[in-house]
């Protein structure tokens, strides 16, 4: 590792692009039985996992370099076409990703040195790679020496072919080492794609005395090398300071013209530069003085491709798609320095200081309010404004597409299915479908459990389902949109459905329903997120315990969330979660209950109307539709005596249309979401609490567990012990 190299900053920065890269090898390889351009497919790959190998160099992490070496080897034959990419190949580059990772946890672990256990772990994969490379006559060894001295000529070994020698111009940028770089480091990396054959190192001795900073960088080289690598990989070798350097490569059998418009173009003298690349052995003396004297500077006001197509080293197209080529990674990059890196503790700490900002604003209109200062009610108005902009911004900073996510089943159907011997297929939607990355995070575990549940409870044999008409392949369907303020995720199967009969049966064996009595489909099929409930006949590796759908939904509804199932059988089954965009800070609604107040998500509101039940009805007339509605003061067991006009705020909870009965209606309110304390975890139907303006605090209502617990109520009602009806303890404020 490089002295001038600042470990423990760039560290964090090399891991998390690694994960990346990663990634992207393996939603690549995953994505090739469906990608509708394979060749583009294995070169996306290819690049990943050179990028990966061109970091670690720059590191010295040999662990690394190595293996992706004889990955990349092995890809490089695959996009030759010398070596097909089969199902079989593709697993074992999937285990190769799994094992680049584990060497990458291993370097964010500290761990820099080779690790024994990883290395042997690594073996068998290696051993298999070599197996594909020796079957197209390719040896994938690990590379050899870093580079070689220019006076010891090329390695005994190496073919020296005249065609393979090209002729690499660089200049560093002053701020090289100063952003923890070193220059040598991409020469040793260079050397794992070739051969240097010759070297000139050059040095700006002027610019060293004129500053006399040890820091700054000021050398170049003239590089002589010999490498069967195309003009891509060898550029990709400089990837990281390619905006501040200056870079020239001119390919093997390059006109002596090329020479001389390199000579041109960089800043030392002509006559310096001819000596330099006649030590470098790229051209002879003879021949650099023919062109200089023939050429006359005619040569550097031209343009690369117009010289390429004119001595027919090319084609008009291909220098069209290079240009078109280049034109979109410079645009890819353009992007990419438009974006930075923020740590996830830095966003949580800004969404808290806002949240407290917004209590601050609140109490500050309630002090103007009460003052009666027309001024001082117009400046709290703008400062209210403003920081709903704010709150809103800086929520947005939080909030992540769900294709990650999404993206990280593509692995886990293909591995399980692999293992249950099925063949099953992946079909993702709304992949652009934004949510807290809070909320991405807690709802990773569910989500998995709910996909392999699919894959091995829901789809059937190929047997069975060639039996029943179905196509071999079954499918499993992620889909996410927002509704109502919500997030809605989808999980789906074409497999055989629920058995409704055998879940009824399950359940009277176990106790959970009464004999004999009767239940709409949806309230058996809720039977399965009970705790152990399962109706496997054997036990897998994967399932047949009874645990885990009822942590699902035991971490759904920590999150204020819902879980619902609809099922055919001989159809499939389809899981759908509803949960909130955010966790931190929603629009309100308050309503009031004698001194109480209540806090209502503003999203899940449609319209307020006043209350018009006959007595003794829990349902009214709502423009000639039926309204079920819910007494909020039953619910809460509110003393105070009922006020002589109610109202009733009409609340859309997953398509159902249900009614709160309140007494006040006191206007929109930003809410910031605190959390109650563990001792009210059991309390239903409330999902946290705010701090009012006042410096009251106000229950934030589960709107999806009340409609819930009404409908259930609405139901027969199962036998208690006791003859009087539990109910919840009323808030206090």
């Amino acid at each position: 590792m490089s002295q001038h190299m600042n470990f423990d900053q760039v560290m964090p920065t090399f891991v998390a692009e690694c994960r990346e890269v990663v990634q992207e090898m393996e939603d690549g390889l995953l994505s090739i039985p469906t990608t509708q351009d394979l060749p583009e497919t294995i070169d996306a790959i290819f690049r990943a996992a050179h990028t990966l190998k061109g970091s670690a160099g720059l590191f010295d992490i040999t662990q690394i370099v190595s293996f992706t070496h004889v990955v990349e080897t092995v890809l490089d034959e695959v996009r030759n076409t010398r070596l097909p990419m089969s199902d079989g190949l593709v697993a074992l580059l999937l285990s190769c990703c799994d094992h680049i990772k584990a060497l990458v946890e291993g370097v964010a672990a500290g761990r820099l040195e080779p690790d024994e256990a990883l290395a042997q772990s690594g073996a068998p994969l290696t051993l298999q790679l070599q197996r594909y490379a020796d079957s197209v006559g390719t040896p994938a060894t690990q590379a050899s020496e870093i580079w070689r001295d220019s006076a010891a000529g090329p390695p005994g070994d190496a073919p020296d072919p005249e065609g393979d020698r090209w002729h690499i111009s660089l200049r560093f940028g002053r701020n090289l080492l100063r952003n923890g770089l070193d220059p040598i480091s991409f020469l040793r990396y260079l050397g794992t794609l070739g051969a240097v054959t010759g070297m000139v190192t050059l040095h700006d001795a002027s610019g060293l005395v004129e500053e006399m900073d040890p820091e700054s960088c000021f050398l170049g080289f003239e590089i002589a090398f010999k490498s069967s690598a195309d003009k891509a990989t060898i550029e990709s070798a400089f990837d990281f300071v390619r905006d501040d350097c200056r870079i020239a490569i001119l390919p093997p059998r390059s006109r002596i013209s090329e020479y001389v418009r390199l000579i041109q173009e960089l800043p030392e003298e002509t006559a310096r530069l001819g000596e330099i690349l006649t030590r470098c052995g790229s051209v002879t003396a003879h021949e650099l003085e023919v062109a200089l004297h023939a050429q006359s500077g005619a040569v550097p006001g031209q343009r690369i491709g117009t010289i390429l197509i004119q001595q027919g080293v090319v084609q008009p197209t291909v220098v069209d798609a290079a240009i078109a080529r280049q034109t979109q990674l410079k645009e890819s990059r353009t992007q990419e320095a438009g974006s930075i890196r923020v740590d996830a503790h830095k966003l949580d700490r800004l969404i808290n200081l806002v949240g407290e900002l917004i209590i601050a604003a609140a109490r500050a209109d309630l002090v103007g309010r009460r003052t009666a200062n027309a001024e001082l009610q117009e400046c709290t108005s703008v400062l209210s404004g403003l920081v709903q902009e704010v709150r809103d911004s800086a929520l947005q900073l939080r909030m992540v597409k769900i294709a990650a996510t999404f993206n990280r089943f593509q692995r886990v159907v293909h591995d399980v299915s692999r293992e249950l011997g099925k063949d099953i297929g992946l079909v993702v939607a709304g992949e652009e479908t934004e949510l807290d990355k809070t909320v991405v995070e807690k709802i990773s575990d569910p989500l998995m459990h709910l996909v392999r549940n699919a894959i091995d409870h829901g789809i059937e044999p190929a047997e069975l389902r060639a039996a029943r008409g179905k196509p071999a392949k079954g499918t499993v369907r992620l889909n996410a949109y927002h509704d109502s303020g919500s997030i809605v995720i989808e999980v789906g199967d074409d497999g055989g459905g629920l058995k409704r009969d055998k879940i009824l049966a399950k359940a009277v064996e176990r106790g959970l329903v009464e004999p004999g009595r009767t239940l709409a489909d949806r309230d058996i099929y809720a039977l399965i997120f009970e705790p152990g409930f399962s109706t496997a006949d054997q036990v897998t590796n994967l399932s047949g315990r009874g645990v885990g759908m009822d942590v699902v939904k035991r971490n759904i509804t920590a999150l204020r969330g819902h879980v619902d199932v609809a099922s055919e059988e001989g159809v499939g089954t389809t899981v759908t979660v509803r949960m909130p965009l955010t966790l931190a800070i929603i629009n309100g609604f308050l309503v009031g209950l004698g001194s109480s107040v209540f806090v209502i998500p503003l999203d899940m509101i449609d319209e307020c109307v006043e209350f018009t039940a006959e007595a003794r009805h829990d349902y009214t007339n709502l423009r000639g539709q039926v309204l079920p509605f819910i007494r909020l003061r039953d619910v809460f067991e509110v003393g105070a005596r009922s006020a002589r006009r109610e109202s009733i705020v009409v609340v859309n909870c997953a398509g159902r249309r249900t009614g709160l009965v309140v007494d006040t209606l006191l206007g929109e309110f930003q809410t910031v979401i605190k959390p109650l304390a563990k001792v009210f975890n059991q309390v239903k139907c409330i999902a946290g609490s705010t701090i009012l303006g006042n410096g009251e605090v106000a229950l934030i209502l589960d709107v999806p567990a009340l409609v819930e617990q009404r409908r259930l109520a609405a139901r027969e009602p199962m036998p208690s012990r006791s003859s009087k009806p539990a109910r919840q303890a009323a808030p206090t404020t």
